[in-house]
């Protein structure tokens, strides 16, 4: 029988401090506007833990069935490992999914923007298909838009449309920081698993772009999400104090380009969730004040 330690690897807990970067980046947005709310913040931070862990599992099933886990550097996963049988992990991933609709639901009642709904499908959708179905398109090398477009452009700038009712400028700026330095943690990930993802048929964009470009890429995310964030200044000059992630994506950037790799990158996984954490909520204070 698996062990709640087991569900508890299974979720991927370290995936979910950059889950809530993008909330804590539209509220600001929304304070920004003078229309934030405790509560709506919330529901779209409980929206979005469930959609992650839910794509966890869906990931962890879909790739577990295919094959492409059974060789990897990274943390065991419950399908390929036989901890968890697939149909288990399926139900765990369809009950986040629920978790997050029904929390959507509420969320887009509060807000009275039930079209919202249609969004959240497409959220459902794009987390499954992901690595699920017959023609998925993580295997293509499309997570990077994806990841860009829900986890970047659709949860910033939900949050903030389900608080202030508007999008402005600073708004589209912080869902692109937050976007690129998502796309950076997808990056790295792959490029970890090129060895075994090249094996298994999977064709990442890291596989795609080769490791040397796909190293280089990951640089280009971050400078890119923090170019974004620094540009708010002209609507909120407090962004400029944001000019400090400077060191810590310099670190990342020469640790990458230095070809760190195995667990060396997992440590860089680990670090790139927290820069994406500490960004989202840099953002989030700089639009407040």
């Amino acid at each position: 029988m698996p062990t709640l330690r087991d569900w508890a690897t299974g979720a991927r807990p370290r995936t979910l401090p950059a889950a809530l970067a993008p909330v804590l980046a539209g509220t600001g947005a929304a304070a920004f506007s003078g229309a934030a709310s405790p509560v709506r913040a919330v529901l779209a931070a409980g929206v979005a833990l469930a959609l992650q862990v839910a794509v966890n599992f869906a990931n962890d099933y879909s790739d577990g069935i295919r094959g492409t886990d059974d060789a990897r550097v990274g943390p065991v996963r419950l399908t390929a490992s036989g901890a968890v049988s697939p149909r288990a992990v399926k139900r765990a991933a369809f009950a986040a999914f629920a978790v997050a609709g029904v929390l959507g639901l509420l969320l887009c009642a509060l807000a009275g923007a039930w079209w919202l709904i249609a969004v959240g499908a497409a959220c459902v959708l794009a987390g499954w298909f992901y690595t699920g179905g017959r023609n998925p398109y993580g295997y293509r090398g499309l997570g990077e838009v994806a990841v860009f477009v829900f986890f970047g452009l659709v949860a910033t700038l939900g949050t903030t449309y389900t608080q202030a009712g508007t999008i402005t400028g600073p708004a589209v700026l912080a869902a692109c920081s937050i976007g690129a330095v998502a796309c950076a943690l997808l990056m790295v990930n792959n490029i970890r698993d090129i060895p075994t993802d090249e094996v298994a048929g999977k064709r990442t964009l890291a596989v795609r772009l080769g490791e040397g470009r796909a190293r280089l890429a990951y640089v280009i995310l971050l400078i890119a999400a923090v170019a974004c964030a620094l540009a708010i200044a002209f609507w909120a000059p407090w962004a400029l104090l944001l000019i400090w992630l400077v060191l810590p994506v310099f670190q990342l950037s020469a640790q990458v380009l230095g070809g760190a790799a195995g667990r060396e990158l997992i440590q860089v996984l680990a670090r790139t969730g927290l820069l994406e954490l500490a960004l989202g909520l840099g953002l989030g204070i700089v639009l407040l004040v």
